[in-house]
Formats: C-alpha cells, structure tokens, sequence
C-alpha cells in the first residue's frame, strides 16, 4: 500500500516508516514540496485531522481518490504539574522551529522553578487516516516521567527526559526496539492497522 505522509518530522518520517514496513510510506513534501499547514486546533486529534485533511484535499486533485490514503500523525509530552504544558505545543515549546534541544531545555527550566528533579509525565499519539474522503482516528499513550536532565543519544524530541513507566532508563538510552514495543505511536498505529483491514477488505 501506498501511504502519504502528512509530516514533514524527519524522525517521525523515519519511525512511521519503521513501523509500516510493508507499506511505501511517502512523505507529503515528496509530492508538493515545501506546504506548511498551520496547527492551529486545541488537541492532537484536531491538528492531525487537519494536517491529513489539507494534504488529502490538494492531492485529490492529482490522484484517483481510490488510490488515495494520507495518515498523519500529531503527538506530544505532558505534564500535568506544569499545567499539562507542553502539550499540543510539544514541537514549538520554545518557539516555531525550535530545535529538539531547545524544547527540552526549555521544559528542563519549568521543571526547575518548579523545583522538580521528576515528575509524572505522559506521551500522546494521534494517528489520522483519510480514505475516500472519510477520516478515522486512533490514540494511543505512554505514560512515565520526566527528568530535569537529557540522558542518551536514541529516539528523538523529549525521549532523552522521559522514563517509561517499568524501566530506569530514558527512551534516550533505550533500544529503539525496545521502544517500538510500547509507545503511544505503536499503539496509535495499532489501532490504525485494524482500521485499514476493515477499509481495505
């Protein structure tokens, strides 16, 4: 199956396309180069159905709906003792086009006027499927903490500060398949695929 990626992430490009090996994932960027779609809804489920929707709406245009399948996917960190920031803001914490590093630097400094060296913390993943003009989407969710420090070179986004619920090390310095087992995107996705069967039968 051919699937168009409705992200311009590289790493969720490249964890997406690890997840689906079967299929021929396509970033969107590919196709109609460099389109910005404004996240501008309240939830994850709201920017990832836009973001699908935008990008599913100009390539129907350019190719036989039926042969046509966007999934986006818009996920992030929070953390309910900083008033469940960073949330849907998870990519632009420190401001549009903020590095990996900056957000983490910025959510290592909430932590510390706070005074928190941990706390409880939780990812969200929401996967959205558009297919001859209809949409579905799937959650899914890790939950762990943060930590006031960046511990690991692996994953990326918050994965250096964040320890998943049963381990004592950071999805930093976790393996990737290790990772890939339990995170809210292979949840996500999960759920995506029973979806796809029932679509596609």
């Amino acid at each position: 199956m051919k699937i168009i990626l409705a992200s311009g992430n590289k790493g969720k490009i490249k964890e997406l396309k690890t997840l689906l090996p079967n299929d021929e994932v396509i970033p969107f960027k590919e196709i109609l180069g460099d389109i910005e779609v404004d996240e501008d809804q309240n939830s994850f489920k709201g920017n990832a159905v836009k973001k699908a929707r935008t990008i599913y709406d100009i390539l129907k245009e350019k190719i036989d709906i039926n042969e046509l399948v966007v999934i986006s996917d818009d996920s992030g960190i929070t953390v309910p003792a900083l008033n469940n920031e960073p949330g849907i803001y998870s990519a632009r914490y420190a401001g549009a086009n903020a590095s990996d590093e900056e957000n983490n630097l910025k959510l290592i400094s909430k932590l510390k006027e706070k005074n928190l060296n941990e706390t409880k913390a939780f990812y969200t993943a929401c996967i959205t499927i558009v297919y001859k003009d209809y949409e579905y989407t799937t959650h899914g969710w890790m939950h762990g903490k943060v930590i006031d420090k960046q511990i690991g070179e692996g994953g990326f986004g918050y994965d250096p500060m964040f320890v998943p619920n049963g381990y004592t090390q950071t999805l930093g310095e976790l393996d990737y398949e290790v990772k890939k087992s339990f995170s809210h995107r292979t949840k996500a996705l999960e759920l995506a695929k029973k979806v796809f069967e029932v679509i596609f039968k």
